[in-house]
């Protein structure tokens, strides 16, 4: 088992904060392992009693009666409420699977299971933790549903700083293994490529596509393929709705609108499959509506849905490091800079504009810089913002990290990503 102790350490830094943990996460990202297995393994370690860690596996047969979620509040309510002078912890998995109910017995409202969390994380005996697959009614809504008092935990599948501490041995031969089969926790128990694969194939199949058609009720499932299968072909690349509905409509022949397309992809988003990146005006400070960057929450799902017929390293390793941006809480954008030079007016792209809090840095992503033309392009991107924050390029062919005469920093990608550097 690979001890992920970032996502640990945060969940033991807000133990008794007052507030709802909420874990969320793409499903089989290693959310219940997390919770269920290291986290618990914690407690009981610290001296808790196994009865007093209250488990609720939803998506499990035994569990059913619990998605009502007045019938798990009642459960919870009786195993703590004449022990006030002890400590609870109630962990639920999978909280989307609950559903609402009408409390006849209070006026016929409708109650959901933020109404219950709400009231059982007033209780001073009882510590609070959940985990979810969809930001729909979860994530999006942690501010609304739990009126602010919720903390939200985002767990990735595995970084490749974590896979390696499992595989280890040479580091590129490892990270070339990485860029193609991702980092889907389950995949350290396989040997064999087919068996690999196989279950990723499988994952996308049974699992995220079947979620996300059950769970909004997707009319046309092939039309959500036509668009996971573009998005997966245009990884770092800028695109947008009325774009993917044109491609579709040609291949299809038949009119796909772009209202329909923004949904189904905003479906994708919300169950955590797919992330997207706005453009940044680095000099005007405004965000474009259109079009923006589409990324896979794992690169190996993505190479899978193409069934790895489209292996484009340079891409791929774009999406490898805007994932380890994001798993590393970092507020990551498309920055744009305008060349105004010799009259012309052109807008040139820096792939990833980086904050964290009130610093911000500017990171290009280059497999290889071999020839003058792609050095020059990378280049120019950053000279033109004009300012003082560290500059950086990562790159895939230089052997050590160096400063150039621009004060640009260029960092190796393996070094990038097992956290030899510090970017800020």
């Amino acid at each position: 088992m690979v001890k992920r102790d970032s996502y640990l350490k945060r969940l033991i830094h807000n133990m008794w904060n007052g507030e709802v943990k909420v874990i969320t996460g793409i499903r089989r990202c290693g959310k219940s392992v997390m919770l269920f297995d290291l986290f618990y393994e914690y407690l009981l370690s610290q001296g808790v009693p196994e009865d007093h860690i209250l488990k609720f596996e939803l998506d499990q047969r035994r569990y059913y009666k619990y998605r009502n979620p007045i019938t798990l509040c009642e459960y919870v309510e009786d195993a703590i409420c004449d022990k006030k002078e002890e400590k609870f912890y109630l962990f639920i998995d999978e909280v989307q699977y609950t559903t609402k109910v009408v409390d006849e017995e209070n006026g016929g409202i409708t109650v959901t299971i933020y109404d219950m969390l709400n009231e059982l994380k007033a209780y001073k005996n009882l510590d609070v933790y959940v985990t979810g697959s969809n930001s729909k009614g979860l994530s999006n809504d942690i501010a609304t549903e739990f009126r602010g008092r919720a903390t939200q935990i985002h767990v990735y599948p595995l970084s490749f700083e974590e896979y390696y501490s499992h595989v280890k041995g040479d580091e590129r031969k490892a990270l070339d293994t990485y860029m193609l089969y991702g980092g889907m926790p389950r995949l350290l128990a396989l040997e064999d490529e087919k068996d690999k694969k196989d279950y990723l194939t499988s994952l996308f199949r049974e699992v995220y596509i079947r979620d996300i058609v059950e769970r909004n009720k997707i009319e046309r499932e092939d039309i959500l393929g036509d668009i996971l299968n573009f998005l997966a072909s245009q990884i770092s690349s800028l695109t947008n709705p009325t774009n993917i509905s044109n491609a579709l409509t040609s291949m299809k022949n038949e009119k796909i609108s772009s209202t329909l397309v923004a949904n189904y992809v905003q479906h994708t988003i919300d169950s955590f499959l797919i992330s997207m990146a706005k453009r940044y005006d680095v000099k005007g400070k405004t965000y474009f509506q259109y079009p923006n960057k589409y990324y896979y929450t794992d690169v190996g799902l993505r190479n899978a849905r193409l069934n790895y017929r489209q292996y484009d390293p340079g891409h791929i390793m774009e999406n490898v490091i805007y994932n380890e941006l994001m798993r590393r809480g970092y507020s990551v954008d498309v920055g744009v800079v305008t060349d105004r030079s010799k009259g012309k007016n052109l807008q040139k792209e820096i792939d990833f504009v980086v904050n964290d809090a009130d610093r911000k840095i500017y990171i290009q992503s280059a497999f290889r810089m071999d020839t003058e033309q792609k050095t020059s392009s990378e280049l120019a991107s950053l000279m033109l913002t004009k300012d003082f924050f560290k500059k950086i390029i990562i790159r895939m062919d230089i052997p050590h990290n160096f400063y150039d005469e621009n004060g640009i920093f260029h960092c190796n990608l393996i070094d990038f990503l097992l956290g030899r550097v510090e970017l800020f």
